[in-house]
């Protein structure tokens, strides 16, 4: 399984990719970073990657569960990020030769 990318890795490889300066590259990634905490409560989309979205739980009564005890849960609000279906999609994309195989085995048998 392959390590997930430390942030100068990501950092080399958009410096590749777009053919700058890595510490261009870094800057675009920190000012992107900052606009994301800026506009948050907004929300903020990152076209093709996800978007960060504000939850909003409502009060609620909850229950200690040692004691039994039943307690009032405040209203509260929650960050959370939602991926895109595109990188979803091929995040958890499996090898096609391996789908074509299982499809038609299934069919033979």
């Amino acid at each position: 399984m392959a390590k997930p990318m430390t942030k100068s890795r990501v950092i080399a490889a958009l410096a590749e990719k777009v053919d700058i300066p890595k510490k261009q590259s870094a800057a675009y990634l920190e000012a992107l970073a900052q606009l994301a905490h800026r506009e948050a409560k907004n929300g903020f989309t990152i076209p093709g990657v996800g978007k960060l979205v504000v939850r909003n739980y409502k009060a609620r009564m909850g229950r200690n569960p040692q004691t039994g005890e039943v307690l009032a849960v405040p209203a509260r609000k929650s960050l959370k990020f939602v991926v895109a279906k595109g990188a979803k999609d091929s995040a958890l994309k499996t090898d096609s030769a391996l789908d074509l195989f299982s499809s038609t085995y299934r069919k033979l048998g």
